[in-house]
């Protein structure tokens, strides 16, 4: 072997699992006030807390909370939407109790006044939980979101909070099983809402509603009236145009594109007829609104755009499209697995899109101010970073960084470049992929041996891979995998007809694609085809599952939190999810034999490949033990297998020493099924059967 040769899998890799954590910061969302931007970080090394940054021109970075606070909402369990800005003031949702708290800036510059809470506590730890908020013009009351739990009773509702001084919030909405996205209109009189019930997941059916909104000493709405949206279509991110105009994003034409309500078509209820002011608020806080259900107006499409400007509702207050001061219109949308940035001009009369450059490839969180943009950007060779966009009305954008992502220390020679291929799968279907060769930029691999192939199954299984750098993926690649990140038919990104090709079929086409993918990577030549490995994590796990039990194509798997038993995930898991197989997989009841027959838990005889299974033990929404009764039942058969139970973690790890953890875990497991000595030095992990 040539001196600047290794045995696939143990290339020494500048990758490890420390700088995977070390420094690593998620970035959720972004925000701006009159001349700063705001985001937030999540940060394994504090144990996944979640800060809020502010940033104005001139000056660095200040945190917002002090350290024994995160920003992390539970409502629907995946949260987001966990803080909120009027002016410079600073509304949020504290992890540990789930309450909603107030930051005033303080006297002096760069510092803020201690977080004190609005929300009194509730009966039970954690049983009110609050997401999504603004406030309204007057700024005397905030509306958002509560997820109310006693018990086995969970309710979704709007709620008004007095912004000041706090107190027992004020029931708006309630009666639909969820609801989302309140926005007040800018005149103060009237307020939209998303909302939607079982069986229907967001990105199946949601309805966008209108009411009157009185504020003063008792906030109510009333008047209420569905506006657009039904259970065939998928409405995201409403939002009030300062002409008064509604605007929103809908899969109605299988695109998630945008569409607007114009004044002279919405309808009008008391607050908006004839100028007049509000009606008074009435004597007691109504507990809920009467419908109103008119013929409902047009939306006018907006650009021609053929690619997803909107995405799944996995979490709230995503932010896909903003508006500029002068009336133009900035946007993000996927086509081709890529995000594309763009800015319509004279949307509401004769719309031109018109692309903004960028080197980016995924853009999340669009916040305009003046004619700036602040979003969160990320590529194949950086990490996500807040960027913004000066976009003047004539002249050439410019594009900065707010906060760059870290430093990484690395040559980007060692970054593995994702390459899009379109494999064909069952039925003469496409299914879409990006492949990721193993790099090493000073050798590689034996001549003549090909490398073992690991596929990346993403969760929701409504999700979607994307094309950013990540040192989680180039840790394997760096040290001699190829790996297959797969966007199997159900994921987003590719339009509603794409999702919808798993409905029923969860467990048979997402299968079927991982499979065909690793078929067509073996016929190319690109890899080994006795070194097939699959992992994934949640729904990503339940499809590794599957292809184990179900197919022989795969040599190994690793099961980070995943589904084994349908059945058990349908009566146990949380209330956001707990319909959600009746359109993957059909109703349950009524389709039992269905889930039985879909379960590995069910096909253990078949289940004979080495699999090492990672759970969090505070998981609501895969509970431990779907992991358990699937490790107890391999155990039991005598398969290898690893099991690996975490602490303190929910549903996706957060801690920094448990991600290192699970990552060197899992290379220590292939490194004996597939007969490589790692070049890391790990803890050796116990592999029963073996």
């Amino acid at each position: 072997m040539a001196n600047n040769e290794a045995p696939f899998g143990s290339w020494p890799s500048p990758i490890t699992a420390e700088l995977v954590v070390a420094g690593a910061v998620g970035l959720g969302e972004c925000r701006v006030g009159d001349d700063d931007v705001w985001w937030s970080e999540s940060r394994p090394e504090q144990a996944g807390r979640i800060a809020v940054l502010r940033h104005r021109p001139g000056g660095g970075a200040v945190e917002a909370l002090p350290d024994e606070f995160s920003a992390r909402t539970r409502v629907h369990e995946y949260g987001g939407g966990a803080w909120w800005l009027h002016d410079d003031t600073l509304f949020f949702v504290n992890a540990d109790d789930q309450r909603l708290y107030r930051v005033d800036p303080d006297t002096e510059p760069g510092r803020f006044a201690s977080p004190r809470p609005l929300t009194p506590e509730p009966a039970e730890p954690m049983g009110d939980r609050y997401a999504d908020g603004v406030l309204t013009v007057d700024g005397r009351w905030v509306i958002c979101v509560r997820e109310r739990h006693e018990g086995s009773d969970v309710r979704n509702e709007l709620v008004a909070i007095e912004a000041q001084r706090g107190g027992e919030p004020i029931v708006l909405v309630t009666g639909p099983d969820f609801v989302a996205s309140p926005r007040v209109r800018r005149d103060g009189r009237s307020i939209c809402w998303l909302q939607w019930n079982h069986p229907d997941m967001p990105w199946d059916g949601t309805e966008l509603w209108l009411g009157d909104l009185t504020s003063g000493d008792v906030p109510a709405v009333g008047a209420a009236r569905r506006v657009a949206g039904h259970r065939t279509e998928s409405i995201t991110q409403p939002e009030w145009n300062p002409d008064g105009s509604l605007w929103f994003v809908s899969d109605r034409r299988d695109w998630w594109g945008l569409y607007r309500i114009g004044t002279e078509s919405l309808p009008k209820g008391t607050a908006n007829e004839g100028g007049g002011a509000a009606p008074a608020a009435p004597a007691a806080p109504a507990a809920g609104v009467v419908a109103v259900d008119p013929e409902l107006p047009e939306p006018v499409a907006i650009g021609d755009i053929a690619g997803d400007v909107g995405v799944p509702a996995w979490v709230f207050a995503q932010s896909r499209y903003a508006f500029l001061p002068d009336g133009r219109v900035v946007l993000a949308y996927a086509a081709d697995g890529v995000d594309h940035l763009a800015v319509i001009s004279d949307p509401s009369t004769a719309p031109v899109v018109t692309e903004v450059p960028t080197a980016f490839t995924t853009l999340s969180s669009l916040r305009t101010y003046g004619h700036g943009l602040a979003m969160v950007a990320g590529s194949p060779s950086t990490e996500p970073a807040v960027a913004m966009a000066d976009l003047p009305p004539h002249g050439v954008a410019t594009l900065g960084l707010v906060q760059p992502a870290r430093d990484l220390g690395v040559d980007p020679s060692w970054f593995s470049t994702p390459i899009p291929l379109d494999v064909t799968t069952t039925g003469g279907a496409v299914t879409h992929t990006l492949f990721y060769p193993p790099t090493r930029p000073d050798g590689g691999g034996p001549a003549g041996e090909a490398p073992p192939l690991l596929v990346m199954i993403h969760g929701g299984p409504t999700s979607a891979a994307r094309p950013q750098l990540s040192l989680a993926l180039q840790f394997w690649t760096s040290r001699g995998f190829a790996v297959a990140d797969v966007n199997y038919r159900g994921s987003s990104g590719y339009g509603r007809a794409y999702r919808g090709q798993l409905d029923g079929a969860w467990g048979v086409a997402d299968v079927e694609d991982c499979v065909a993918v690793a078929e067509h990577l073996v016929a190319e030549g690109l890899v080994d085809p006795d070194r097939l490995a699959i992992r994934g994590g949640s729904a990503g796990g339940f499809t590794v599952l599957c292809a184990l039990a179900f197919h022989d194509r795969f040599a190994a798997g690793a099961s980070h939190y995943g589904v084994a038993d349908l059945e058990a995930l349908a009566r146990d898991t949380h209330k956001f999810e707990s319909r959600y197989l009746d359109s993957l997989v059909g109703p349950y009841p009524a389709e039992r034999e269905r889930y039985v027959e879909r379960s590995p838990i069910h096909h253990v005889d078949r289940l004979d490949r080495p699999v090492i299974v990672l759970q969090g033990l505070e998981d609501e929404v895969v509970p431990p033990a779907q992991s358990e009764m699937i490790v107890d039942a391999l155990r039991a058969k005598g398969v290898p297998v690893a099991y690996l139970a975490f602490e303190g973690e929910q549903h996706g790890f957060r801690q920094a020493p448990n991600i290192r953890r699970a990552l060197e875990a899992e290379l220590y497991f292939y490194s004996r099924v597939f007969g490589f000595e790692t070049w890391d030095s790990i803890d050796p992990v116990p592999i029963e059967n073996l």
